[in-house]
C-alpha cells in the first residue's frame, strides 16, 4: 500500500466547535464510530466500528507506517482522533500523536489552489459528479452528539446504531460518499500539485499544534471570576442610571438615548466612541458603561477554559493556509492573531491582583477593570516549568519585502543602515526629522499608518481606515500625504502597474510572463545590481498562478478580464469574498502586489520556523509527545556569546503574524533566536531581514 484515503465519524460529549479537536478527542466517552477508507485509489470500504467491526490489520499497520501516505480532508481531525483510537487499542503510547510527516490534507490542497475550504464547497466549485450528501449535518447531530434520554436509545445520552437502523445505514453511506468526494477532488486537482516544501511546512505546523502552549488556568479562572463580578456591578449601575429592565439590550439603550436627544444606529464600538466625543454630561456615563460592558475580548478567557487540555496546554490554535490569497496562517479557538495589545506600565502588578481575585483593588486603581482584563489576556500564556519565553519577530517585514521587490533604493538604504522605516517615511512626508522616542517622535505612528495604508494602492480612504483622523491628522492634509508618499516611492507605484500588466497579459495571451525583482543595493559591492529572483505569472487550465521567488504559487480560479465601474479594464477571479461566499472578486495591480508581499512574508516566516524547529519526530518526552529535541547543524546558533551550539533546538509553541513564541531553556538567548530567524534564504538574495526579540516570564508585547 502506498496511500490511504480516510474519513471518520466520531462521538464525544465535548462540543467540537468550542473545544477544538484535541480536547474533543481526549474525553473519556470519545469514540470512533465509522472509518471510511480507500487503499491506493481503490473502492471505498466503511468499517462500522460502532457496531462491533474492527479495522483490518493492513489498515492498522498503514496508520502506524510513515511510508504510507494518509490523505483526509481537514486531516488534522482524522490524525488527532485516530491517535486517541490507537492509544485505546494499546498501539500508541498515551499522550502521543501520530507523526504528521506521512499525512496529507486535501483541504490544504484546495486552499493552495484558492478553492473553498469546505468539502461541499470545493466539490461544488469543481463540479464533481459525486457531491457531499446534504443530510450529513442532521445525521451528525443525531449520532455524534449527546442527546436527551429516550426509550429508543435506552435512556442513554446518545443515539446508537440500534436506535434507528435505517438512519444509521444512511450515515454509513454518508461516510462512504465523503471518501469518494475527497478522492474525486484529488483526481481533479492532481495536475496542480502542492510543492513538497509546503507539505514539509504543513508537518511542522501540525507539530506546533500538537505541542501546544501552556496556559495559567489559575489566572484564567480568577480573571473569569473578576469579570463576572465586575459585569454585575457595571450592569447594576447602568440599570440605576437608565431605569431599564435590561440595560444590556441594544434596542432598549437606543430608545433611552433617543429619549435623551441622541440617535444611535447600532451601538457598535466605533459608534459609541463617536458618540462619546460630544456626549452630554447626562448620557456620557451611560455610554462609558456601555463601552466597558461591550468589551468582547475578555471572552478569550472563556475560550481558553473551553479548549485547554488535561495537561494544561492549549493545542490546535493555528490554521495552516488559513488565508487563501497569501497562504498565511489564521487562528482557531483563542485566536492569538487578534489579541489586544498591553500598554499597562505595571503589567505584573495588575496581573498579580487579578490572579489573587482582588477585584476591589483593581476597581480602585484602574478606570476600567474590563480594559485591564483585556490587556492581560496575553499573560495567560506561560512557559513550562524551568523554561522561559523568547519572543522574536521580523522588523517591518512587509516594508522590507516591497522595497526589495520594487527596487526602491532609499528604502533599502534605510534598512541597510539600521534606521527605522516608519521614522524615515514620516520625515519625508512631513519634511522634518523624526526619531523614535525622540524629536518629533509622535509623527512615527503617522508614518507607520501611511506605510501600512498606502503601500498597496490605498488613498485617503485607506488612511482614514487606519485611524489617521483619530491620530490628529487634519482631513484636508490626507490627500497631500498620499501624493507625497507616492512621489517618494515611484518604484513601488511602478511595481503596482507592472504587476497589473503582467496579470492581464498572462490572462489575455495565455502565456508566461516573468517580472524580475527590482534593482537592489549591493551591500558588498556598494553599487546597484539586479537580483536573480523573479515573479512569474502564468494562466493554464482555468487558473492564474503567481509563482513567488520561493517557488510557491499564489492561485486564482477562473480569471478573466472585464470592465470595472469606471469603464476601465479590470481583473476578476472566483474566490471567497467579504460575504464569505464563493463569488467573483474584482482585483487590480496593487491588490495583487499586496498578495505577493504578504505571500513572501509568509514564506520567510515559514522558513524561519523550519530553522527554529526540531525535525519531525515523536520523542518520548514533552507534552503531546513532541519533546525530543532535534539536532541543529553545526554553527547555526550565533557565536556572539562565545558558546558552542548545544546540539538541540528550542521549541516553537505559537506564532502570531510575523512573530514566533519560543519555549526556551534558561541558557538560550534572544540573540541566538533572532540570528536564526533573520537568516535570508537563497531565493531572496539582497532582501535585508532583521529580527528583534525579548525574554518574558509570561507572554506579552515588549
Amino acid at each position: 500500500m502506498q496511500s490511504l484515503a480516510i474519513d471518520i465519524e466520531t462521538f464525544s460529549s465535548e462540543d467540537l466547535s468550542r473545544s477544538g479537536v484535541y480536547r474533543y478527542a481526549e474525553t473519556p466517552d470519545f469514540r470512533v464510530l465509522l472509518f471510511g477508507y480507500s487503499c491506493d485509489g481503490g473502492p471505498v470500504s466503511v468499517v462500522d466500528i460502532a457496531s462491533g467491526e474492527t479495522l483490518p490489520p493492513l489498515v492498522l499497520s498503514a496508520l502506524l507506517d510513515d511510508s504510507v501516505v494518509k490523505w483526509a480532508f481537514n486531516a488534522s481531525f482524522e490524525r488527532v482522533c485516530l491517535s486517541r483510537y490507537l492509544q485505546d487499542l494499546g498501539l500508541l503510547p498515551a499522550g502521543r500523536f501520530l507523526s504528521p510527516a506521512s499525512w496529507r490534507c486535501s483541504m490544504v490542497w484546495c486552499e493552495y489552489l484558492g478553492l473553498p475550504h469546505s468539502l461541499s464547497g470545493a466539490g461544488e466549485a469543481l463540479g464533481l459528479e459525486k457531491q457531499k450528501l446534504t443530510e450529513g449535518k442532521d445525521l451528525i447531530r443525531f449520532f455524534c452528539r449527546p442527546c436527551a434520554p429516550s426509550l429508543l436509545n435506552g435512556q442513554g445520552n446518545r443515539n446508537l446504531p440500534a436506535t434507528d437502523p435505517e438512519r444509521w445505514q444512511r450515515f454509513v453511506e454518508y461516510n462512504r460518499r465523503d471518501v469518494e468526494t475527497e478522492e474525486e477532488i484529488r483526481q481533479r486537482v492532481c495536475r496542480h500539485p502542492v510543492p513538497e516544501k509546503v507539505w514539509n511546512e504543513y508537518a511542522m505546523d501540525q507539530e506546533i499544534n500538537d505541542r501546544g502552549i501552556r496556559v495559567d488556568m489559575g489566572f484564567v479562572q480568577s480573571a473569569l471570576a473578576v469579570d463576572e463580578v465586575t459585569r454585575g456591578e457595571l450592569t447594576a449601575e447602568l440599570q440605576r442610571l437608565t431605569e431599564l429592565s435590561n440595560p444590556n439590550s441594544v434596542s432598549q439603550i437606543r430608545a433611552w438615548l433617543a429619549d435623551h436627544g441622541t440617535e444611535a444606529r447600532d451601538l457598535s464600538k466605533k459608534q459609541v466612541k463617536e458618540l462619546l466625543s460630544d456626549a452630554s454630561e447626562e448620557i456620557r456615563p451611560v455610554l462609558l458603561l456601555r463601552q466597558q460592558l461591550a468589551k468582547s475580548s475578555v471572552k478569550k478567557y472563556q475560550a481558553m477554559a473551553d479548549t485547554v487540555c488535561a495537561d494544561g496546554r492549549i493545542r490546535g490554535m493555528f490554521n495552516f493556509y488559513g488565508a487563501s490569497r497569501s497562504g498565511r496562517w489564521s487562528g482557531r479557538s483563542v485566536q492569538l492573531q487578534n489579541l489586544p495589545q498591553n500598554h499597562l506600565p505595571d503589567l505584573s502588578e495588575a496581573r498579580s491582583l487579578v490572579a489573587s481575585g482582588d477585584g476591589e483593588s483593581l476597581s480602585l486603581l484602574y478606570d476600567s477593570v474590563p480594559d485591564v482584563l483585556s490587556e492581560l489576556i496575553r499573560t495567560s500564556f506561560v512557559p513550562a516549568e524551568g523554561k522561559k519565553f523568547i519572543v522574536a519577530d521580523f522588523s517591518a517585514i512587509e516594508a522590507r519585502v516591497i522595497a526589495w521587490l520594487a527596487g526602491e533604493k532609499w528604502r533599502s538604504e534605510v534598512f541597510a543602515e539600521g534606521k527605522d522605516i516608519y521614522c524615515e517615511s514620516a520625515s519625508r512626508m512631513f519634511g522634518v526629522p523624526v526619531e523614535k522616542h525622540g524629536v518629533n517622535g509622535h509623527l512615527r505612528q503617522k508614518g507607520k499608518v501611511a506605510e501600512l495604508a498606502l503601500g498597496y494602492g490605498g488613498g485617503v480612504g485607506a488612511l482614514k481606515a487606519m485611524g489617521a483622523l483619530e491620530m490628529g491628522v487634519p482631513e484636508e492634509e490626507l490627500q497631500g500625504i498620499v501624493t507625497a508618499w507616492r512621489n517618494a516611492s515611484p518604484n513601488i507605484v511602478r511595481l503596482w502597474w507592472n504587476v497589473d500588466a503582467a496579470v492581464k497579459t498572462a490572462i489575455r495571451a495565455r502565456r508566461c510572463v516573468k517580472l524580475p525583482v527590482g534593482v537592489i543595493p549591493s551591500i558588498v559591492e556598494g553599487s546597484p545590481r539586479r537580483c536573480d529572483a523573479t515573479l512569474t505569472f502564468s494562466c493554464r487550465a482555468g487558473m492564474l498562478f503567481i509563482t513567488l521567488p520561493s517557488g510557491r504559487s499564489l492561485s486564482y480560479v477562473r480569471p478573466r478580464l472585464t470592465q470595472n465601474r469606471f469603464g476601465g479594464e479590470s481583473i476578476e477571479y472566483l474566490g471567497i469574498g467579504p460575504s464569505k461566499k464563493w463569488e467573483r472578486i474584482e482585483s487590480y495591480g496593487p491588490k495583487f502586489v499586496e498578495n505577493v508581499v504578504q505571500g513572501i512574508s509568509r514564506d520567510l516566516l515559514a522558513e524561519a520556523m523550519i530553522r527554529l524547529s526540531a525535525p519531525n519526530s515523536c520523542g518520548p518526552k514533552g507534552p503531546g509527545g513532541f519533546g525530543a529535541p532535534g539536532k541543529l547543524s553545526s554553527g547555526q546558533f550565533s557565536a556572539e556569546n562565545g558558546r558552542q551550539p548545544r546540539g538541540k533546538a528550542p521549541r516553537i509553541v505559537a506564532h502570531v503574524h510575523d512573530e514566533v513564541i519560543v519555549e526556551a531553556d534558561p541558557e538560550d538567548t534572544v540573540s541566538e533566536i533572532c540570528t536564526l530567524m533573520a537568516q535570508c534564504p537563497s531565493w531572496a538574495e539582497g532582501l535585508l531581514l532583521r529580527a528583534d526579540g525579548y525574554e518574558c516570564e509570561f507572554y506579552r508585547k515588549d
